[in-house]
């Protein structure tokens, strides 16, 4: 067979082996048996083995899995993949439409869509050719998992138009699937996996595409990252252009224009969803239209324009075999209850946390009790109440140690808290929990050097604050336990990579008290530098939007220290960066408008714009829009309906303009 030849029966077979996949993957109607599609795919490959110039990277055959890979990139997402907020039962579901409704008004419809239980991912098509794709991460930076979606045969590697889009959506693991993986384990005398999501997950971050391939993982595509304006009006639409595209969509969704509707649909699911043939574990229900969705804007996590109905979670009884103490990086003393393991949700449960001495007083936990266990959003274990009844005599109680269980040293407890401390600054849990919190993705997001490995380090004496962390060497990791040489040169080189993190993300991994990962981008965007930031004062501080008395006091302590200025020093030293490497608001300096440098509270309902743009135009003109009203607020914009917050304004003697008046000076 010669060339030109070749390539007919390529695009011949490429064509039917296409159209044959999506009619059995994505349509669920085969039109061919099995045999004969596995028939022409051996066809293709012994083509393109003898002709490897027309191996193309939409070619079917690269369902089958590629060359392993060293390691995952890291992917920056264009638009951030943010998580939903949560409600749990039907007030919240009315809370959630009361709060759309005062924003955009009553004529407005929602769409209910199954939340899967999977991995949510990002696929990047250029020109209709699938180029990458994503795992969420941390909504930011995710890992590049191109090679491994690509064996899910329910995406399309080809589009059907030569459209250019972000698509997002839920890689999942069927039932079918994990029954079958599980029975595999089994005969290997492998440990089991968990459940159908962490299968998933596994599977999509395996370095070879071959295992991948061979999981059988499934997805649903969910929406158009970065809106779908361009293409549509509502998302319900959108969806639908998803379709026409050739996406596999869940098609269990629902339109529906009244709360009332909603709810309906969310609970003709709670006795249905057993009987699917994948795991879910809720109902997102989000605002149809695209310009309500613009209107309605984000918060810093989550969208405003949606919600996630949690399912109720599944309670069960099991032992309460000892209660264990852990102490944080802050030194915060946390009891742990290990139980009896107990299937839960789909996993299996030992321990749960019970947060400190107070709610083990009130709920009368004693050690050898029968105690139900929930999972707390389908996540998180804890112990609901004791059987009191159950009991045989034979139960303990508990008592709260006064001295810290790692160092020794008393443990205190600060007035208004509920919580021991362990204040000794040295105690080795504290540091080896700071350790762990500097790697985590919020903060430096170093792959591969999770708690385990920090323990082992940090057990072995050869890291005792972060900067050892750049100080490690190749023959340090090797000589770890299942450290090989791959294992420690990724981990070098993410490591590495580290050092070139924005400001924010280091503030945030030093673990200043109240200092979250919000509050550390606002002084990162104010302050531009550590040495700047080092050197202000509480005034300077105070003086930023959104920082009070308490954080301004932890931010000046944690920088008088010597021990601070002398890390700060050695990660210098070692090339970590010490600079922000964001976008920056408009600065009040760059602006002439009477916004620049004001702080502004929007309270009631605006009628021309939407809080959101209002924000948007205040902020772009140099001003802070601020949540609440305080004596540092300027100015406050009061719309229809305006409640305590500008009852509160008129108290303390602030300025207050109606809409019409900020629209005037937006439009000078």
């Amino acid at each position: 067979m010669d060339l030109q030849t070749a390539e007919l029966e390529v695009n011949e077979l490429r064509s039917l082996l296409n159209q044959y996949g999506y009619e059995y993957y994505v349509l669920d109607k085969p039109t061919v048996p099995d045999a004969e599609y596995d028939r022409l795919m051996q066809e293709l490959l012994e083509i393109e083995a003898a002709f490897p110039e027309l191996r193309t990277p939409d070619s079917p055959s690269v369902r089958i899995g590629g060359d392993v890979l060293d390691l995952f990139e890291k992917v920056e997402h264009r638009t951030p993949m943010l998580s939903l907020g949560n409600a749990f039962n039907e007030q919240d579901l009315r809370d959630f439409d009361r709060r759309i409704r005062q924003a955009v008004g009553d004529d407005f419809s929602y769409v209910c869509e199954l939340k899967i239980d999977g991995l949510a991912v990002s696929l990047r098509y250029e020109d209709g050719l699938f180029i990458q794709g994503a795992t969420r991460g941390d909504g930011t930076i995710g890992e590049d998992i191109t090679a491994n979606l690509k064996t899910i045969k329910s995406i399309p590697l080809r589009l059907r138009e030569n459209a250019t889009l972000e698509v997002r959506g839920e890689a999942y693991m069927p039932k079918s699937s994990f029954e079958a993986l599980n029975k595999a384990k089994a005969e290997r005398g492998e440990e089991l996996a968990a459940n159908p999501r962490n299968a998933a997950a596994g599977s999509l971050r395996q370095l070879d595409p071959k295992i991948a391939a061979t999981r059988n993982l499934d997805v649903f595509l969910y929406g158009i990252g970065g809106g779908g304006e361009m293409v549509a009006a509502a998302h319900s639409e959108g969806l639908d252009y998803l379709d026409h595209l050739g996406f596999k969509t869940n098609k269990e969704r629902r339109k529906c224009p009244t709360i009332n509707e909603v709810i309906e649909f969310v609970n003709s699911w709670v006795d249905k969803r057993p009987n699917l043939p994948y795991e879910i574990d809720g109902i997102v229900i989000k605002v149809d239209s695209y310009e309500h969705q613009r209107a309605l804007g984000t918060t810093a996590k989550s969208p405003r324009w949606a919600i996630a109905y949690k399912f109720p979670a599944e309670e069960v009884v099991t032992t309460l075999l000892d209660i264990e103490l852990s102490i944080g990086r802050t030194g915060v003393v946390t009891p742990t209850a290990i139980l009896k393991p107990v299937k839960v949700a789909g996993t299996t449960v030992q321990r749960a946390s019970l947060h400190n001495e107070d709610l083990i007083r009130e709920k009368d936990i004693k050690i050898g009790d029968q105690v139900v266990v929930k999972k707390a959003g389908d996540i998180i274990p804890e112990v609901v109440n004791v059987l009191a009844e159950q009991r045989t005599g034979e139960e303990r109680d508990f008592q709260m140690p006064t001295h810290c269980p790692e160092c020794e040293s008393e443990l205190v407890r600060f007035e208004g808290e509920v919580a021991l401390r362990c204040i000794n600054p040295k105690c080795p849990a504290q540091i080896r929990e700071g350790l762990i919190h500097f790697v985590s993705r919020d903060a430096m997001n170093i792959e591969g050097l999770g708690e385990k490995v920090i323990s082992q380090l940090f057990g072995e004496k050869l890291i005792s604050d972060v900067a050892d962390i750049y100080k490690l060497t190749r023959e340090q990791l090797l000589a770890l336990e299942r450290m090989g040489e791959k294992s420690a040169s990724n981990l070098l080189k993410a490591i590495e990579d580290s050092k070139a993190n924005s400001l924010e993300k280091l503030l945030f991994g030093l673990g200043i008290r109240h200092v979250g990962a919000k509050a550390a981008k606002t002084l990162a965007q104010s302050f531009d530098t550590m040495d700047k930031l080092a050197a202000a004062s509480k005034e300077d501080l105070l003086a930023i939007n959104e920082i009070g008395d308490k954080m301004a006091d932890s931010i000046v302590a944690f920088f008088e220290q010597e021990e601070a200025e002398e890390l700060l020093k050695e990660l210098r030293a070692v090339g970590v960066n010490m600079e922000y490497k964001g976008t920056k608001p408009v600065s009040a300096a760059e602006s002439d408008s009477i916004f620049a440098g004001k702080t502004v509270v929007l309270t009631g309902k605006l009628e021309q714009l939407s809080r959101n743009e209002a924000k948007e135009k205040i902020e772009a003109l140099g001003g802070n829009v601020s949540g609440s009203v305080s004596k540092k607020t300027h100015l406050v914009i009061a719309g229809e309906e305006a409640g305590s917050k500008l009852a509160k304004a008129e108290a303390l003697g602030i300025e207050v303009w109606d809409e019409e008046k900020l629209l005037v000076e937006l439009n000078k």
